[in-house]
C-alpha cells in the first residue's frame, strides 16, 4: 500500500458515495479541506497520509465497513505513482 494508493481510495469512496472529497470530509465531521490535493504533499513535497482517524470517520458518516474503503487499494499498476 502506498501513498498514492491511499488518496486515490479515499477519491474512488468519495465518488461511489456521489460526493466530492470536500463534500465526504464535511459529512464526516471534518475540515472540508482535509482531502484537499494540496495538502497530500507538505511543502517540503514530503507525503502527508490521512490519519486512520480521518478514515474512520468517513466509514461511520457512510455506514460503510472498512472492506468497502480497503476493495480501492488495489495492485494495479495505474494507482501507483
Amino acid at each position: 500500500m502506498n501513498h498514492y494508493q491511499i488518496w486515490h481510495a479515499i477519491e474512488e469512496f468519495a465518488h461511489e458515495h456521489g460526493m466530492s472529497c470536500s463534500a465526504l470530509a464535511k459529512r464526516s465531521g471534518l475540515d472540508p479541506t482535509t482531502f484537499n490535493k494540496s495538502k497530500r504533499f507538505s511543502k517540503y513535497e514530503q507525503p502527508r497520509w490521512p490519519s486512520t482517524g480521518s478514515i474512520a470517520k468517513i466509514l461511520a458518516a457512510t455506514n460503510s465497513r472498512p472492506q468497502d474503503f480497503f476493495k480501492y487499494i488495489t495492485d494495479d499498476k495505474s494507482c501507483q505513482k
